[in-house]
């Protein structure tokens, strides 16, 4: 009995300080470049940027922004500006003039999702032959 105690005890051990040395030369960044363990470690990081983004939630979506639902046409005035076609269903204040603040609020608030803070230097509304409002036209300019 004391023979296979004797064995088991004289088995190597497994060398944990070549182990640990290895680990600590990757991590210190010891290899020269064109060698296997170079390769290694450019590998593993190529693959933690790359891979990375499918298991890790950065939340760094871009912010969504929502236009306006209803049909807006936008075009080039030829000044610099731009001249912005609106149905007269996305506007409440269909009565209102064309100088009117609140209109000119109201469209301000549909183009200024798509194209960021502008002013408006002109409203133009479209009618049909019997009148009827279908459109605004609206110049402004980026600010």
């Amino acid at each position: 009995m004391a023979k296979a105690n004797a064995t088991v005890m004289a088995a190597p051990a497994v060398p944990m300080t070549g182990i640990w040395r290895t680990i600590r030369s990757y991590i210190m960044w010891q290899h020269e470049r064109g060698t296997i363990q170079y390769d290694v470690m450019v590998t593993l990081i190529l693959l933690f940027i790359f891979l990375s983004p499918r298991w890790i939630n950065f939340k760094d979506k871009p912010v969504e922004r929502n236009p306006h639902h209803m049909g807006v046409v936008v075009v080039p005035d030829g000044q610099g500006g731009l001249i912005y076609q609106i149905q007269a269903a996305a506007v409440d204040s269909r009565n209102a003039t064309p100088d009117d603040a609140a209109l000119r609020s109201e469209l301000r608030k549909i183009i200024e999702p798509i194209s960021g803070a502008v002013s408006i230097t002109k409203v133009e509304p479209v009618r049909d032959a019997t009148g009827r409002l279908l459109s605004y036209k609206v110049w402004v300019a980026l600010q």
